[in-house]
């Protein structure tokens, strides 16, 4: 489990260029599943028959990450570029990146004005986006076109560690953690029901892959899997992020105050009675911030049932998300006891 999550994280796979992500998962499961599809907009689906006329459950996971597009190159060859999805400015300053480009990766560095020549009123703000630039050491735009394209995009270069025993970091868990629990997922689940699992593509940019999927399949009932905020950590209050590593599973019961997804009552009872059935630590959580495919999912078409299964992660968004690994087996274990049961 823990070589798949190195794989899924180190692999790039910014919102709409998703395709990395889809192999490893397909080659995941592929002698486990039914059916594999990639429908028109690059969500993959795959089916795991349960019995005829039986329930049809959808479980949801976007492949994408937060990351950098190329927007122009000026004269000396120094690249300006957009974000994709959120991005806190003060995590890119002096990071590198990598551009993925038609021939391959290229490496950068993330380059501002430097602090000696900043004003005194300069120094004390945290430097913007629109004041950095990728430097790959083309000596000007003629030469830096040879190698990169307006429209490539980038991810920071950061490789996948293990901290302590089950504490593992890395750049995109966000959502390679919820990719990992479809994959293991799939590969034990025995139910009655139909399950269609999802790797969703551009959720960081709109919750995009799961409003079409959830159309096309149009299930009885629906799981986001996603991680939420951890916030075991200084700097946070304990009632702003009271979920922490090494709690279980967080049952999101509401997100966004409401205005993403309230939890259906019928899925929050299927995941409660599980975990305490099967005695897997899980948290509950009412979220006042962010929002995850389950809101584009429970208004498709009459409305779909639907809840939020979540493994704890600390430093979202940024390049060393941290999450410890029994949290995502028993995220797994859950699931499966839950599936198993509805």
């Amino acid at each position: 489990m823990k070589g798949i999550l190195e794989k899924l994280s180190n692999a790039a796979g910014v919102s709409g260029f998703e395709e990395n992500i889809r192999e490893i998962i397909t080659d995941e499961v592929k002698d486990y599943v039914d059916e594999i599809e990639t429908d028109n907009l690059g969500n993959l689906i795959m089916v795991k028959k349960g019995k005829e006329n039986g329930k049809k459950i959808m479980l949801a996971a976007h492949m994408d990450e937060i990351g950098l597009m190329v927007r122009y190159i000026d004269k000396d060859g120094f690249i300006k570029f957009s974000k994709i999805g959120g991005i806190n400015d003060q995590m890119l300053l002096n990071q590198e990146v990598y551009i993925y480009t038609d021939n391959g990766k290229v490496l950068g560095v993330l380059g501002s004005k430097p602090p000696h020549r900043m004003k005194a009123a300069e120094r004390k703000k945290a430097v913007e986006y629109e004041n950095m630039f990728i430097d790959i050491g083309a000596k000007d735009k003629e030469e830096a076109e040879k190698i990169v394209n307006v429209g490539d995009v980038a991810t920071i270069k950061r490789e996948f560690s293990t901290l302590r025993g089950s504490i593992v970091a890395g750049k995109a868990f966000d959502n390679r953690v919820g990719c990992l629990v479809l994959i293991e997922v799939m590969k034990r689940i025995k139910s009655d029901a139909t399950i269609y699992a999802v790797g969703t593509v551009q959720e960081e940019v709109g919750l995009k892959g799961a409003k079409t999927s959830a159309f096309k399949i149009n299930p009885d009932l629906a799981i986001a899997l996603d991680v939420t905020i951890s916030g075991d950590h200084p700097g946070i209050k304990e009632d702003e992020a009271p979920a922490k590593l090494g709690g279980g599973p967080a049952i999101i019961l509401t997100d966004a105050s409401g205005r993403g997804i309230i939890t259906h009552s019928k899925v929050k009872k299927l995941l409660i009675e599980a975990a305490e059935r099967e005695e897997i630590p899980y948290q509950l959580e009412v979220s006042e911030g962010g929002t995850t495919d389950a809101t584009a999912i429970h208004l498709t078409r009459e409305g779909i049932p639907t809840g939020v299964l979540s493994a704890p992660t600390r430093y979202i968004h940024t390049p060393v998300e941290v999450v410890d690994l029994d949290d995502v087996e028993n995220t797994i274990k859950l699931l499966v006891a839950a599936l198993e049961n509805a």
